[in-house]
């Protein structure tokens, strides 16, 4: 398993631009409407193993970490770990949303955020933001989305420094929510970065803040169950703009201890060739039944980058949405 996923991770490295590779008969269709590859608990490649337990946990976890640590806390690592690449690494890749679960340590003085899945990373919100600029000047015609999520620990003073934050590192990258987010409109206007904002009452208060994006999320342990449960999502409805469909399986007690030599990265292996046969299958579009983004556990594995991207090569947009001029009409991508 670990020589797969290091010749995937190696060869996806080539997606990095593959929105400005867009034929220019999607330039006009809203991202909302486009495939787009996300990756789910984005940050949990630096979760710091000697960090106290995320104060949304269960006083039972709790209590077994404090009294059994040697054993509780290796057990901990290895289901919350979902991705192995960096934020660079994943942007790199071809994600173009990431799912940042975002808290503030119980007990600190400082006004430092980290990122959290039941234990905290080593890295804080604002070294990230930053890495994420980095990246974006030297790909200036691509486009993400950063869902800003959890907010375990955060005050309404926190969270106004956050966004401060935001909008310090990114200016105006930010697309403001009430622009149709086309790629030819935020290249014209120099915009690269959506944050949705899964707080109403500061998305009321700030422009550059989309609301929460919504989120498919199973919480199956088994493939089958898992697409049974997006195609009902899918007969129900999309909404009407960005939400995403989590291809990503989710543990439980009765799972871990039935897998005492489990992890959640052998599991989301396992599911990785049907939950490819499924992705394949999809649409995007405005319709009822379409697909938006597309996000997953450990996403340099099984093409999943590529074979989310190349769903848009479906899409065949009416005459009055293509523009003149000479755009391309293939798109060009790297296998993972």
């Amino acid at each position: 398993m670990e020589g797969t996923l290091q010749t995937s991770i190696h060869i996806c490295h080539g997606n990095g631009q593959w929105m400005s590779r867009l034929p220019e008969k999607l330039w006009d269709i809203p991202l909302y409407n486009l495939a787009l590859p996300g990756s789910h608990d984005t940050m949990t490649y630096c979760l710091d193993k000697t960090s106290d337990i995320s104060g949304n946990e269960s006083k039972l976890v709790k209590f077994l970490n404090k009294c059994m640590p040697c054993i509780v806390r290796p057990i901990i690592m290895k289901w919350s770990t979902t991705q192995v690449l960096t934020v660079t690494e994943q942007l790199e890749a071809g994600v173009r949303y990431l799912d940042f679960r975002i808290a503030h340590k119980a007990n600190d003085p400082s006004a430092n955020l980290y990122f959290v899945h039941m234990v905290y990373t080593t890295i804080t919100v604002q070294d990230i933001l930053w890495e994420v600029l980095r990246w974006l000047e030297t790909h200036p015609q691509e486009v993400v989305i950063l869902a800003c999520r959890n907010f375990d620990g955060l005050t309404k003073k926190l969270h106004c420094l956050l966004i401060a934050c935001i909008k310090e590192i990114f200016q105006c990258k930010l697309c403001p929510r009430n622009v149709v987010p086309t790629l030819r409109t935020m290249w014209q206007r120099g915009h690269q970065v959506i944050v949705s904002y899964e707080e109403d009452v500061q998305v009321d208060k700030h422009r550059e803040l989309w609301p929460a994006i919504p989120y498919w999320w199973g919480n199956k342990t088994a493939t089958r169950a898992l697409i049974q449960y997006l195609e009902r999502m899918k007969q129900v409805g999309r909404p009407e703009k960005f939400f995403v469909a989590g291809i990503n399986l989710t543990e439980n007690l009765r799972y871990i201890l039935v897998h005492p030599f489990g992890s959640l990265k052998k599991m989301t292996l396992r599911s990785l060739p049907c939950l490819k046969i499924w992705i394949k299958q999809q649409y995007p579009g405005p319709k009822k039944e379409c697909v938006n983004i597309i996000a997953g556990d450990f996403i340099g594995n099984h093409d999943f980058v590529k074979d989310v991207i190349e769903l848009n090569t479906k899409i065949n947009p009416p005459l009055h949405c293509q523009s003149k001029g000479t755009g391309t009409n293939s798109i060009s991508f790297s296998a993972s």
